[in-house]
This record gives C-alpha cells, structure tokens and sequence, in this order.
C-alpha cells in the first residue's frame, strides 16, 4: 500500500476491530483476491465467511445485473414475485415445520429479529447463549455476544446467561477416563442459569458451529439434549447458522446431522453467497403467536426483491451443482491434510469442525495448552506473504485457532496448494527463517 493510501486510511477510516491486511484489495475472482499489484490471494475466508460461491460468480452477477436494472427494492409495505419465489424455494430445503420466512440483510439483523420473536410470543425476555458466541453487534444481538466486544460499552439487554462451551480440547469437565463429559458440562451450566433465572427464560441461542468462537464444534447429541432441557422450561431453540448454513459443513444445515428442528432458525452470510442477504425462518404457530401480538420489525430493506433474487440464485446454484456433496467431499481432504499438520508439529495442538469450516489451534505445549497468540500471527502474516489469506481467532486463554473456510466452489488443486503454503508457512516460522 503506498504512503499516500495509508495516510488516507489513516485519515479517514474507524478503526472497528481489526488489523487491515498490508495491501488493498482491487478484485476478486472465483477462489482468489488480487491486489494492486496483481498478485493473486488464495481467499480461505470466503470473504467474511460468507461467499460460498466464490467471488464474482457469474450467476449472480447475471442477477444482480437484472435486478437492479429493473427491481431492486420497494417500499417494504409492497411485495414482488422474488420475494415470493424465494419463500417458497427455501422452506423447501428445510424441514416442513419450518414454514414462515422473514427476508432480511445482516446476521445480526436476523438474531435481533428471532430474539423479538422468541420474546413476544413467549412473554418473557431471558435469553441463554454460548460464553464464546458470536451472534452480532447490535443491541440484543450483541447482549447474546460473549466472545468479545463486551467491555467499556455499559450494560447490555438485561436477562441474557451463558452455557459454557462444549469446548472438548479444553473443558475441566471429563468422565473418569479422562473422555470429555458434554452431558455433565450442559447440565451444570444450566443448573447455573435456572440459579440467576427470574421465571422468564424466552429462548437459547447457539450455534452449531461455534466459528469466531474458535471452531467449536456442538458434540454429536448435544443439540437433542440442549432442545429437551430448553422445553423442560418452556423455552425455545434458536440456531444461528449464518456460517453453517446452505452446504458450508457438508449438510445443508448443520443441524440436520442431529436430527433436530429449530423452533426459529437463523439464516445470513452464506445466504447471500457474500452479498448482504439474511433470514429468520420459522412455524407457522410461532409467526401467528407474534402477529397476534403486534409483531414489528419494519426495516428499510425487508423483503427487498434483488436481496431475494439473489438468495433465490444461490440455492439453485447450490442444488444445481451439488455443493452440499462437494463440501463434504472436500471436507475429508481437508481434514485429513490438517490431521496430518497435527502429526507433524508438535505446536498444533487440536484439529477441529468439519466440511468446509475446519481450523487448527496453535498452542506452546500441547500437555499444558498453553496459548500461542505470538505465532499464530507470525502464521498469519507468513501465510499471506506466500499468497493465502487465512484468519486467526485470538480469545483471552485460548490459542490462536485458524479458520478455515474455503469457498464450496474451491477445487480440489486450490485446497491443496492452500495447505502447501500453510505448511510452508508453519516451516518458515518454526525454523527462524519468518
């Protein structure tokens, strides 16, 4: 980035929680960013993890260019055939209780929007989540926000617990054999929660995947049993697949793996295949609870007709190309590559999720597990000298965990020479030559 460039950013732009990469980006193409240079980036966030059809897909820069060129968007009180095509076409991939589609923009926006819902049609305002979720900025998405972004602001939306994570590499909670103990683990934490509970639990939040959480991934059965103890009080289940969702883990939905329905299902960044598109989906029992009572969330950009196009385009896409069965496929291969990372240096501590969103934690020692922040961003910046761009996940005692998440239009070549270069990278650092 030249002087003048950084004077400007430094001028001019928030700084809102980031590091900026060293060069500026000027196009994107498939499973690569190129720079002002022309060099070309291997792109393993997919974005902000949500293009999961690459960058500049032709079909929806196709309708893209259609809608705005003849409808884009409309007063929210009108409705258009994109908005209704799109109903229909994505209650069709999801089972059939989830019937009732709200069309929005943002993650957060959505997780605000299943929160009033949850709130209103239960008459009551607590809300349960993970202690390193990650479910948006906004005020009753951040105050179901543990992972960051919590101090210095004053008190969030009163009512709002933590579960802990079913963190298996690094939970106290173990049977005898030293097994992780996940049952253990939920029940206490919500014999905590019924402790600070007034008698108004609305909802729990999670997510399937727990991504800027770090890759953690829910146990197998810890959905079914997380879904019984919230009907046991009287509670619905909310789940945020805004990472998971539409093929990224090697099921449409993560949640399918487990059996389980969601009372509200949260839909966002993949939807939009790195447009800003998001939905909350629900049953028909909920959507007339909340209308009954005055359900509001009248936003500029509701059931805007380009937003539904486009979300529309990314499911045919998906089906006609059989993604879900791609991520899967390259899934393995991912997995196996960063089992093999683990085998070969004693500094990658754990390997974890699947499909196509999988990470690596970096520790100091794998007996102690003690976090290793330094290297994991000597990683980082090793990593995109070399031409990949990958994004590290950095909590208050915990290591430097990688995300890995590829577009589902990755080929198998890209994947690979992505995994060359990070253990190129790891080689580099390790041996004092970074």
């Amino acid at each position: 980035m030249s002087d003048a460039k950084e004077r400007a950013r430094e001028a001019h732009l928030v700084r809102y929680g980031t590091r900026f990469v060293p060069t500026l980006i000027t196009r994107a193409a498939g499973t690569f960013v190129f720079d002002e240079d022309g060099r070309q980036i291997l792109d393993f966030t997919s974005g902000q993890m949500s293009a999961v059809l690459g960058h500049s897909h032709p079909d929806i820069v196709r309708v893209v260019s259609d809608s705005v060129a003849s409808l884009d968007h409309l007063f929210s009180g009108m409705l258009s055939p994109p908005v209704l095509e799109f109903a229909d076409r994505l209650v069709g991939t999801l089972p059939p209780d989830l019937s009732k589609v709200l069309l929005l923009t943002t993650g957060a926006e959505s997780n605000e929007a299943a929160i009033k819902m949850a709130k209103l049609y239960t008459g009551r305002h607590e809300i349960v989540s993970l202690d390193r979720s990650w479910h948006g900025m906004t005020f009753g998405a951040s105050a179901a926000t543990f992972s960051a972004g919590r101090r210095g602001y004053g008190p969030s939306a009163p009512g709002n617990f933590v579960l802990p994570t079913p963190n298996a590499y690094r939970s106290p909670f173990r049977h005898a054999d030293g097994s992780y103990d996940w049952e253990a683990e939920l029940d206490y934490g919500f014999a905590l929660v019924d402790q600070q509970s007034t008698g108004d639990l609305a909802a729990c939040l999670v997510e399937p995947i727990l991504s800027s959480g770090g890759i953690i991934e829910l146990p197998a059965g810890y959905l079914v049993r997380l879904q019984q103890l919230c009907r046991e009080r009287g509670m619905l289940l909310i789940l945020d697949e805004a990472q998971t969702g539409l093929g990224r883990t090697g099921d449409m939905y993560a949640f399918e793996r487990d059996g389980v329905v969601p009372d509200i299902l949260t839909l966002s960044k993949t939807l939009g295949a790195g447009l800003p598109v998001a939905a909350v989906v629900t049953t028909s029992e909920i959507e007339q609870g909340c209308s009954d009572r005055g359900f509001l969330f009248f936003t500029t950009h509701v059931n805007d007709p380009l937003a539904a196009a486009v979300a529309s385009t990314v499911l045919d896409v998906i089906a006609r190309d059989e993604l879900v069965a791609r991520a899967r496929q390259l899934g393995l291969v991912l997995g196996e590559r960063l089992e093999s990372l683990r085998q070969r240096y004693d500094v990658v501590g754990d390997v974890r999720g699947r499909g196509l969103l999988q990470g690596i934690e970096l520790v100091k020692d794998r007996r102690t597990k003690e976090p290793a922040d330094a290297l994991g961003q000597a990683v980082t910046a090793a990593c995109f000298r070399r031409g990949l761009h990958l994004n590290i996940v950095q909590l208050p005692r915990m290591g430097g965990v990688f995300r890995i998440a590829p577009p589902l239009t990755t080929t198998a070549e890209e994947l690979d020479q992505g995994m060359d270069i990070l253990r190129a990278s790891l080689d580099a650092v390790l041996d004092g030559r970074e």
